[in-house]
């Protein structure tokens, strides 16, 4: 495989909310993008999304202009791609025949990029005849402001060619050493939203309060350093070790306790509700301009600090 210099031209395969933000990425780090998607209006729609998120993209410092192509053929679509960037619905016997098909009308270098959130990656490659330049590179919601890519692949030479790639990028990836349902990220965040659940499942707080919980403390530090590092400064001068010892088992305490909820209807419906209390009117589109502004101008510092 050749390094990621080679990599001159993108095919984005979907174009949903995750596949607009590859593409506006992309073309902001500037690559060549051919897009493809079947759905209705799809041209317009990610042509629209590519707009809003240019002037995101130029405040972080990727102000690249990579020609945009928009195809209605998928072979024709990632035929002369260097790169193949899937984003297809998860649903693991689609996903596969599609993988599949772009396996076998894809350049024999090109590598092919799987997004999903769950899907075990040797389970929707085994159909290709050339799994091994298939890897899962999972974003996180929006990839073209959010840096986090998990990859998982078993071809070492391709996941440094595609590590390189996604780095040229500003992204941040991680290598799965094994593949899990819901990789690290996922996993993760599940762990907290089941606890979540369950505090309102018991009636302990209000949903907006549970949040604030979060976005207001852990989160704010979650920003800057993941859980074992902010437990290494919890530790004192001791760091992680001294903590471990010392405040280890209230740790396994608060495990112990860590509820185990249903997603019943009065359960769902006590979340409907405080979320729509939350939102307080504003839309999913308000909320979503807000996040990104804030979520630019959280990484315009991160960016700062660490030039």
């Amino acid at each position: 495989m050749m390094g990621s210099e080679s990599i001159r031209s993108v095919a984005v395969v979907g174009c949903g909310t995750v596949g607009a933000s590859w593409a506006a990425l992309f073309l902001a780090g500037g690559y060549d993008v051919v897009a493809t998607d079947p759905a209705p209006e799809a041209e317009r729609k990610l042509r629209g999304f590519i707009d809003r998120a240019r002037p995101q993209l130029a405040t972080l410092g990727l102000n690249g202009r990579g020609s945009l192509t928009f195809v209605d053929n998928l072979e024709a679509a990632v035929s002369t791609a260097d790169f193949v960037q899937e984003n297809a619905p998860e649903n693991e016997a689609f996903k596969r025949a599609l993988l599949a098909r772009i396996d076998q009308a894809a350049r024999p270098d090109a590598i092919v990029a799987i997004s999903t959130s769950a899907l075990l990656r040797s389970r929707i490659v085994a159909d290709c005849e050339h799994p091994e330049r298939h890897i899962v590179a999972h974003p996180f919601n929006p990839p073209h402001l959010l840096p986090l890519v998990e990859i998982v692949g078993e071809d070492d030479a391709v996941i440094a060619r595609a590590c390189a790639f996604y780095r040229s990028l500003r992204r941040k990836p991680v290598v799965l050493k094994k593949e899990v349902p819901g990789h690290i990220a996922n996993r993760l965040s599940s762990a907290l939203y089941r606890e979540a659940v369950y505090l309102v499942e018991q009636g302990i707080a209000s949903v907006a309060d549970i949040d604030a919980a979060i976005s207001e403390g852990p989160g704010l530090r979650w920003s800057i350093m993941g859980p074992h590092m902010t437990y290494h400064l919890g530790g004192g001068e001791g760091g992680i070790a001294h903590y471990l010892e010392h405040l280890g088992p209230s740790q396994e305490r608060r495990w112990a306790s860590l509820g185990e909820p249903r997603l019943t209807e009065d359960v769902k419906g006590a979340i409907v509700s405080g979320v729509e209390a939350e939102a307080g009117g504003r839309s999913i589109a308000d909320l979503e301009a807000q996040r990104d502004h804030l979520l630019v101008e959280i990484l315009r510092l991160k960016n700062k600090a660490s030039s």
